[in-house]
């Protein structure tokens, strides 16, 4: 009986895949822990603003943060809390954001969602969907002058934000500069309430790719090993000189549009059907058929994750908010330029 013998090199990949899949399901069981942290405090009334949950989105977001590397940017959307944790965003710069502490990375002034931490490449989000892709062109633009080479942008939009002007401008612009951007559009089948069938009338969202001269690649978002393959290999193309891709996912949010909506206006069916599956459960059953973990170990993971979050949350509540009469009101990374203000000695931009 002739036996097949696997390379060396083959089974080190496998290797490698597997512990990637593993690691990125750990950060999907962090990003879920910590949305369900945040929506039980807003519940609590101990959040001001909205709170905007990521489920049923996490495989993607994850894999674009994974695909990523120290010296990129990334620009997340309102529901990558997966991605950014995969990018390097550590999990109090999220709690007190949320809870306003005066030591987070907005020092407790701006919206919960609008953090970031710019020096290391990730970019608060502008509420004006589509708008953050030409600030992402403006800084791979300003990467280009400079001589630097080798790294990606990337940002991620909803299908709702393809249909703005900032969008077309925008990818328009990165198509004609042959800029090193991956577009990552999350097509969660409603803007907001708004169905796709109102939204556009193209067959598929990637169909749009083609008509500005960009890459187009179409991946299943419930899906964590077709996500982190379509990512890797979008991100290695705009590496590469290839030029912008355009990466559409098919999903569903498990939510509605804020913690408070209760999406009574999604089609039952699509619930029921592939996309509304969810997809952290979906990579956990994935790693107990192909034996890569144990149930315990999933456990494992999810339990790290409950003390890490309940941790970052007990030592944030006892941080206090920003003291409006000594607060330095400026932009934070402009201190230098205020004036007639004076300066706290503790401030760090």
């Amino acid at each position: 009986m002739l036996q097949t013998v696997e390379s060396p090199e083959r089974a080190d990949a496998l290797s490698s895949f597997r512990d990637q899949y593993l690691k990125a399901l750990g950060l999907m069981l962090l990003s879920r822990v910590l949305d369900d942290k945040m929506s039980s405090l807003s519940r609590g009334g101990k959040i001001n603003g909205g709170v905007f949950l990521g489920r049923g989105q996490e495989a993607l977001s994850v894999s674009l943060g994974l695909a990523l590397r120290k010296g990129d940017i990334f620009a997340p959307l309102i529901r990558d809390g997966a991605g950014r944790l995969a990018f390097g965003e550590p999990v109090i710069d999220t709690v007190r954001t949320y809870l306003g502490s005066a030591l987070g990375p907005m020092r407790g002034r701006d919206g919960n969602v609008h953090r970031g931490r710019p020096l290391d490449g990730l970019f608060p989000m502008i509420s004006h969907l589509g708008t953050m892709i030409s600030v992402v062109n403006g800084a791979l633009m300003a990467r280009r002058f400079k001589k630097i080479e080798g790294t990606v942008g990337a940002t991620c939009i909803g299908d709702g934000g393809t249909s703005t002007g900032s969008f077309h401008e925008a990818v328009n612009q990165a198509a004609v500069e042959k800029l090193p951007l991956v577009l990552v559009v999350a097509n969660n089948q409603y803007a907001y309430s708004t169905p796709n069938c109102r939204q556009f009338a193209c067959q598929h969202l990637v169909d749009k790719a083609i008509g500005y001269g960009v890459a187009g690649h179409k991946v299943d978002g419930t899906d964590l090993e077709k996500c982190l393959k379509t990512l890797a290999f979008a991100v290695a193309q705009a590496r590469e000189g290839k030029g912008p891709q355009m990466v559409v996912a098919q999903l569903l949010r498990l939510s509605g549009h804020s913690a408070f909506d209760e999406a009574s206006y999604v089609d039952a069916e699509l619930k029921q059907s592939r996309l509304g599956r969810d997809c952290v459960k979906a990579a956990a059953d994935h790693v107990l058929r192909r034996a890569w973990a144990d149930a315990q170990t999933i456990r494992n993971f999810r339990d790290e994750a409950i003390r890490e979050v309940d941790q970052a949350v007990a030592q944030v509540q006892r941080e206090a908010a920003p003291d409006p009469y000594r607060e330095n009101w400026c932009a934070l990374a402009s201190p230098h330029l205020s004036d007639g203000f004076e300066i706290p000695g503790d401030f760090q931009p």
